[in-house]
């Protein structure tokens, strides 16, 4: 049975995942999976996302990201942070 309880989590990947259409693969996924958010490219070299979503939603929707074509994720840091009430949609940032 799926939860339908909204959780909010802030991921940090970490490996090939700039210039390789990181971004736009978890947009179409967070679209897919009706998560909301943001995916970020920061200076590093790394992506910072948040997603909110049932718990399955945000987990099918990093699977899917994880399958993309030249993506390889070497490190991921996730931790829980609080929801966003009103937040309707995923964006893609810098």
């Amino acid at each position: 049975m799926i939860s339908e309880r909204n959780i909010r989590k802030y991921f940090r990947f970490y490996g090939r995942v700039q210039g390789v259409g990181f971004r736009y693969r978890a947009y179409y996924a967070a679209r897919s999976f009706g998560v909301t958010g943001y995916v970020k490219n920061l200076y590093d070299g790394s992506v910072e996302m948040e997603a909110q979503a049932p718990e399955e939603c945000i987990d099918k929707m990093v699977l899917s990201i994880e399958k993309g074509n030249f993506i390889l994720i070497e490190n991921m840091e996730v931790k829980d942070i609080p929801i966003i009430d009103d937040e309707r949609e995923f964006l893609v940032k810098g």
